[in-house]
């Protein structure tokens, strides 16, 4: 399955994997400072380049307009799709000074999912994805490492959560009432299950660097 690295302007906190030859890595915007620091060389820069001084020379560059319905790293997603790309890393979707494109990252993770697509979203020492009407097992890499479910839509039916510190069993899980954060991973592996609905789920991931 092709991949793609999407890397946006949030907040980095180190690399968990690099990109292969054969991986398609786009900037989005101020994500170029990622990639520069990171010695990552990105296929393509896109975005209306409000968060760059200039643009860097030997480097495909797509200028978005400033006007538009598309965040600048739901555009990359869009041409990671357009690529034929399965499997997308998203690197600064989380953080900086703006909850609101953390959470429009989040409505993007499931825009990747309804399309067929799965997105990883990695926050400090975190990772995130979305689930829709499936399941999920989860390797445990940290300690009781923490472990967090939300809806991420109207309602989820059928919730099941195993191997961890707080089971759920056939659970109805709200988007008002956050009865999925803070679990923690007991056994080897954790079960993630969702009957009819969205949720996402993040868990812990061993300290970077």
């Amino acid at each position: 399955m092709k991949r793609c690295f999407i890397f946006a302007a949030g907040s980095f906190y180190g690399l968990r994997e690099r990109p292969l030859p054969g991986d398609l890595v786009i900037a989005a915007d101020g994500g170029y400072e990622i990639c520069r620091r990171t010695g990552v060389v990105p296929d393509l820069l896109l975005g209306d380049f409000d968060s760059l001084e200039s643009l860097p020379d030997g480097i495909p560059a797509r200028r978005l307009p400033v006007e538009k319905d598309d965040t600048d790293t739901l555009a990359a997603v869009r041409t990671a799709l357009d690529q034929g790309c399965g499997e997308i890393y998203l690197y600064g979707g989380t953080g900086g000074k703006r909850l609101d494109h953390t959470l429009a990252n989040f409505q993007t993770l499931r825009f990747l999912r309804r399309r067929g697509a799965r997105g990883w979203m990695y926050g400090d020492d975190f990772v995130w994805t979305v689930l829709e009407n499936e399941s999920l097992t989860i390797a445990r890499t940290v300690r009781e490492g923490l472990l967090s479910v939300f809806c991420l839509g109207d309602r989820a039916e059928g919730v099941w959560e195993g191997g961890v510190q707080y089971p759920l069993r056939d659970a109805v899980l709200t988007p008002d009432f956050p009865i999925g954060v803070s679990n923690h991973i007991l056994d080897a592996q954790a079960q993630v299950a969702v009957r009819k609905g969205v949720l996402a789920v993040g868990w812990e991931l061993p300290a970077s660097g």
